[in-house]
């Protein structure tokens, strides 16, 4: 059985500018070139693609060199994604078969402790299992796996898998305690702030700790796992728009093996690896799918924190499972989702 993983607060919290998290340094912000930050111009070149071309091509990856590298089984699309900028590479699953098999899991793939999602550096849609997924339940995932033949493959992750409630910046409500992913507002400059939709299902009234924050507005969790909380008017805590110090103008969506970082109060910074897009995880309390998988580990009290490159916002952290010090895998949910349903951007 997964397990729901809550902090309680901490008494006597002093008031602290919220913003993704303040606990480590940021890595240095690199210059913006034509709006975009260079450190994630491939990110921007791949998610361009692969909403030019969809299912034409296999996925796309970012690779050793920088290089953005689509997966293509034609000799047409191999020259249109060259003419675009990136390389072509032959694989043996079209995207429309990988697309396929994703959907047979998400419609067969129910049990609790697993997660599924395209891999583009494998071409196959990997599957894995945490620690509670054995006997009669481990051998009904093989056979859905096994009827999937070569476009899926299957293996255990270490740990339990399961939301990660609390950290980052610490916000609180109740005995729970969670992150601040990131500050935003409307276009009538109306403030507020974003974290995990399991944070925000656990309460309505948001503290620092010393002080009343706001009222959350909206949640979603399962499903999505994004929530939003209005700032009270009364509120004096000032509203950052970096993530520590580093700024953040921007939102978007990360290529696969693009480096990303997370900002989180039990386990400070840690960065790591994009290794999957549009994943979907069995939770105990429900499915959430959309999300993107990482190598970032993460403990319990690293919820709804900030996942960002340079200074791009990217996503608010969901769960997984593993540690910080023997690693694991963490799934975030993508911020662009969130941003455009309430109608909000960074800033």
């Amino acid at each position: 059985m997964l397990n729901r993983k809550l902090r309680r607060p901490i008494v006597g919290l002093a008031a602290c500018v919220l913003a993704g998290s303040a606990f480590a340094a940021a890595s240095p912000a690199s210059a913006a070139v034509g709006g975009i930050d260079p450190s994630f111009a491939p990110s921007a070149l791949a998610s361009k693609i692969d909403t030019q071309f969809g299912t034409k091509t296999a996925g796309s990856y970012v690779d050793v060199a920088g290089k953005v590298v689509v997966n293509v089984t034609d000799a047409a699309t191999a020259a249109q994604v060259t003419a675009s900028g990136a390389t072509a590479r032959y694989v043996a699953n079209s995207g429309a078969a990988l697309a396929a098999a994703n959907d047979t899991l998400t419609a067969t793939l129910k049990q609790p402790g697993t997660a599924f999602a395209v891999d583009p550096i494998s071409n196959k849609v990997s599957v894995t299992y945490d620690s509670t997924v054995t006997g009669a339940k481990l051998d009904a995932v093989k056979a859905i796996v096994a009827k999937l033949g070569d476009k899926a493959s299957l293996e255990a992750t270490a740990g339990t898998l399961g939301t990660r409630i609390s950290g980052g910046d610490a916000i609180y409500t109740g005995s729970a305690r969670c992150s601040l992913g990131f500050n935003v507002k409307t276009s009538a400059n109306v403030y507020y702030f974003l974290t995990a939709g399991h944070c925000t299902n656990a309460g309505s009234t948001w503290t620092n700790g010393s002080a009343t924050l706001g009222t959350r507005a909206g949640t979603s969790f399962p499903g999505n796992d994004y929530g939003i909380v209005k700032y009270s008017t009364s509120s004096t805590v000032t509203k950052s728009g970096a993530v520590g110090s580093q700024d953040i103008t921007s939102a978007g969506t990360p290529a696969v093996n693009a480096t990303v970082y997370r900002r989180g109060s039990t386990t400070g910074i840690h960065s790591g690896r994009v290794t999957a897009l549009n994943a979907t995880v069995n939770y105990s309390e429900g499915s959430v799918s959309g999300l993107i998988r990482t190598t970032v580990c993460a403990e319990p009290g690293d919820s709804g924190g900030s996942l960002y490159s340079g200074t791009t916002a990217l996503g608010l952290t969901s769960g997984g499972s593993g540690n910080c010090s023997s690693g694991g895998v963490t799934y975030f949910q993508p911020v662009v989702e969130p941003l455009s349903v309430y109608g909000v951007s960074v800033f």
